[in-house]
């Protein structure tokens, strides 16, 4: 049986844990893959939805375990990316 992934509390503690221990001792099967967000934020959009999809918006977000809006903000780039391919 594989070991269970230690609770790190800083990125120093992560890279010490990373650079001395074997990985493949540890399960990994809950891991998943993230998106970190690198650009600044200095643009605003109002808009309105019916509530009927903001609640299907917020517990789509919820499931995928992020933030309502940054999960409308990788739809929206999601959807520009097919839009140019």
């Amino acid at each position: 049986m594989k070991k269970k992934l230690p609770r790190l509390e800083s990125d120093k503690a992560a890279e010490k844990f990373v650079e001395r221990a074997d990985l493949t001792e540890y399960d990994l099967s809950e891991m998943r893959t993230i998106r970190f967000e690198f650009q600044p934020k200095s643009e605003r959009v109002n808009m309105r939805l019916p509530r009927q999809l903001l609640d299907a918006v917020r517990a789509s977000a919820a499931r995928a375990g992020v933030p309502y809006q940054r999960f409308i903000r990788q739809a929206l780039e999601d959807a520009v990316k097919r839009r140019s391919a």
